[in-house]
């Protein structure tokens, strides 16, 4: 029997929901709220998204749209080409390395990886920004755009697990 051409649409946007997902955190991310100052410190929202889908549906995000996620970031944000590309990337193929540890633990274990995966990110986008800069960037910033980041993952997994459960389930 023929499959409509509804169906295979209706399986194709729930396979790209990761990436469009993550696309839009990217987009979201770099909108100008009138917040003094909090340009500087807002949360890296793609980095949880990258870590959420490689830890529980890595097959819906594979490394190539980790890497165009990675580059959009550095394009839009005005960063040095390929500095988040290469962060997004390592922080993918990290948690892929660890996926057996990480898959199936509790949600405290998920989140402090999460912590540590994302202390060494924001230790690299620094160290790669300031060598590329001949100057040491403010890591005050840095270190405030790092908490944000981790306290902001919960809210932001339970929509991609509600999202997962709901929308990508029959998959």
């Amino acid at each position: 029997m023929k499959t409509s051409i509804w169906y295979r649409l209706d399986i194709l946007t729930r396979l790209l929901t990761p990436f469009l997902l993550t696309l839009a955190l990217v987009v979201l991310n770099l909108v100008p709220l009138e917040i003094p100052r909090f340009s500087h410190v807002v949360p890296l929202l793609p980095l949880i998204a990258i870590y959420h889908w490689a830890v529980y549906r890595s097959e819906l995000l594979p490394a190539y749209a980790v890497f165009m996620i990675g580059l959009l970031q550095d394009i839009f944000s005005g960063a040095p080409i390929g500095v988040y590309t290469l962060v997004f990337l390592l922080v993918y193929g990290m948690v892929i390395w660890q996926h057996r540890f990480l898959f199936g633990k509790s949600f405290a274990i998920i989140w402090l990886g999460f912590a540590i995966v994302a202390g060494g990110a924001f230790a690299l986008v620094w160290a790669l920004i300031s060598l590329w800069s001949f100057s040491l960037l403010e890591i005050r910033a840095v270190f405030f755009q790092y908490l944000l980041t981790v306290a902001t993952f919960p809210s932001l997994a339970w929509v991609f697990m509600r999202w997962q459960q709901f929308i990508i389930r029959q998959l």
